[in-house]
């Protein structure tokens, strides 16, 4: 009995040294994984589609239309404004990411519209070989006058505003 007692209490023992050890090792997330395994790459393979996919919602929430210059990557965030070049041909377009795809597992990192291919010229191919490049957009707006400003001959010199009421003696 004293036996089975001592092997229990090594057990024990044994267990609660080996837990902080394992307790400390990283822990993986699917998730984690997910995101490393999705890199942004900027050469790859374009497809596109046209009339099979036209007026059906995309991730925006509105209509798809070939006929604009749009395109569907899981790589940029929606309403990202792109550079797409041909590598074949040296021709180049701007699209907009307005919907997710191509199918991850094809191995194409771009589906662009029908217009876009067109104007990229690989339409009668189906897919060819592309650089991305992401456009940066700036917005400038021009500089609101404030009204509330003082005019710089009402000043006195001492910096403060001068007044035209009389104080009491």
């Amino acid at each position: 009995m004293q036996t089975k007692l001592r092997i229990f209490g090594l057990l024990v023992v044994a267990n609660v040294l080996w837990t902080p050890v394992t307790s400390a090792a990283p822990m993986r997330s699917k998730s984690l994984t997910a995101v490393k395994t999705l890199k942004l790459r900027y050469v790859g393979t374009a497809s596109w589609y046209g009339v099979q996919h036209q007026g059906l919602k995309m991730a925006n929430g509105r209509r798809f239309d070939r006929h604009k210059f749009t395109a569907a990557s899981w790589y940029f965030p929606l309403g990202t404004t792109i550079r797409v070049v041909n590598l074949k041909n040296g021709e180049s377009v701007v699209v907009t990411i307005t919907d997710r795809g191509p199918n991850l597992r094809l191995n194409r990192i771009l589906d662009l519209s029908e217009a876009a291919a067109e104007r990229l010229d690989y339409v009668g191919q189906g897919l060819t070989s592309v650089f991305l490049i992401p456009v940066v957009s700036i917005n400038t707006q021009p500089a609101a006058l404030n009204s509330h400003l003082i005019a710089p001959n009402t000043l006195n010199a001492a910096g403060y505003q001068a007044t035209t009421s009389s104080m009491p003696m």
